[in-house]
């Protein structure tokens, strides 16, 4: 070890600085009382040879760790990272581990203080949640260990810097794709089987009290000598293409993440339902232009590239262009689709300036539209009006939460499906409704 790296990792612990502001008391005592002057001078002598010590055996073996990540963080959700301390010394260790976390958790007083026996290795763990999508690099891990002695503190600085990228919420998927028969409630969407009438043919079965009797099928009847009946499954590879906007009302918080990435979260989500059922899923994103355009496939490798393509997405939150939106939707999109465009309207106004371009692409496409309610809002309805600013307040929340409300009915007037949502529910809602759609055989 070179005489820099000791100096840099050698450190005096609070113990040896309490002992030697010990020593120093008894030396001024022993100025007035000259017979105690015996005391410090030994209390030194024996300080300076527990430190000589000390040194010897902090310095002749070596403390490991490793910091162990996820290949990729899941945006909003918690991330484990786990840290091992292996202690190669021949006596146990008092050891404080820093980690030093990415610049995005803004967390600077991050530490564990533990106990390793010698020969042993001591595993912990703790957990982060990003708030947004992009790099986070982590720094080297300290470790400060201290022997028994406890007044030499050395410092070990392991491993070098380490980046985990943070992708949109994949961590949600599983709950997804584990689900029984049934459909979507407040614990995750299900995927379920509905029999009914479609243009796709499954097969001819034996009637049953319950059955339908306009799908009796006559000729099969006559040839088996009972009644039989038609079954129909719901048609499958539909085009579901998600719609992003990343305009400026798209930038407001809830909870550390924007609505944006509650929306890009939810489309990662709902397009793995829908490759699941058989369905084909595609991306569209926007602001000023058409930013991300992904035809809708069913390929193997289609939930991947939905994933990069979710990962990459950057916004400058400009004013939305959904005029170009529509030129986009009408020139690309060749067959009939189900477009879930998440975006948000924060009055009946921008509502209305948006509308005749929603009206546009409803014509050619089945449109559902989602948008957030704000929270916020609920917050100030609810509280208690003490001044004339406060009555003021109240007012205006709830003339907002009206439009709000007024927007889902203006857009069903025009057969323009929608989805009113809080942000944390924005998932479920949404996959319940495009459940809802493939019940009902609206596409």
């Amino acid at each position: 070890m070179s005489l820099v790296n000791f100096y840099l990792s050698y450190y005096l612990s609070r113990r040896a600085y309490l002992w030697g502001g010990g020593i120093v008391l008894l030396f001024i005592c022993a100025f007035f009382i000259p017979s105690l002057i015996v005391v410090p001078k030994f209390g030194s002598l024996f300080l300076l040879v527990c430190i000589l010590l000390d040194t010897f055996l902090m310095y002749r073996n070596v403390l490991v760790a490793q910091r162990e990540t996820p290949q990729r963080f899941s945006n909003g959700d918690l991330n484990t990272v786990r840290i091992a301390v292996e202690n190669q010394y021949p006596f146990s260790l008092q050891v404080r581990v820093i980690d030093e976390l990415p610049v995005q958790f803004q967390n600077r007083n991050f530490f564990r203080d533990g106990n390793v026996p010698s020969g042993r290795t001591w595993h912990f763990g703790y957990e982060v949640q990003p708030k947004e999508r992009g790099e986070y690099l982590f720094g080297k891990l300290l470790v400060f260990a201290r022997s028994p002695l406890g007044l030499v503190n050395r410092r070990f600085s392991i491993g070098d810097q380490h980046m985990v990228p943070v992708y949109p919420s994949y961590l949600q998927l599983r709950r997804f794709q584990l689900k029984g028969p049934g459909s979507a409630d407040e614990s995750g969407p299900q995927r379920f089987r509905r029999l009914g009438r479609s243009m796709e043919f499954e097969q001819i079965k034996d009637y049953v009290p319950g059955d339908d009797y306009r799908t009796i099928n006559w000729k099969a009847s006559a040839r088996k000598g009972q009644l039989m009946v038609n079954t129909f499954v719901e048609e499958r590879s539909q085009h579901i293409y998600c719609v992003i906007d990343k305009g400026r009302l798209m930038k407001m918080p809830f909870e550390g993440m924007t609505l944006l990435d509650y929306a890009i979260n939810a489309s990662l989500a709902l397009l793995s339902v829908a490759l699941q059922r058989q369905d084909k899923a595609g991306l569209i994103t926007f602001s000023k232009r058409i930013d991300q355009f992904l035809p809708a496939e069913r390929q193997a490798t289609q939930m991947e590239a939905v994933m990069e393509a979710l990962y990459h997405q950057e916004t400058a939150f400009n004013e939305s262009d959904f005029e170009n939106l529509y030129g986009q939707v009408r020139g690309r999109l060749k067959q009939r689709s189900l477009l879930i465009l998440f975006t948000n309207f924060e009055s009946i106004h921008s509502l209305r300036r948006q509308l005749p371009y929603l009206r546009s692409i409803g014509r050619y496409h089945l449109l559902l539209t989602v948008f957030f309610d704000n929270t916020e809002l609920h917050a100030l309805q609810k509280q208690n009006a003490k001044s004339l600013e406060d009555i003021y307040i109240k007012t205006l929340a709830d003339r907002f939460l009206y439009e709000k409300k007024l927007m889902a009915k203006e857009l069903a007037q025009y057969g323009i499906l929608s989805v009113f949502t809080s942000p944390e529910n924005l998932t479920i809602q949404t996959v319940n409704k495009y459940l809802e759609i493939k019940a009902r055989q609206a596409l």
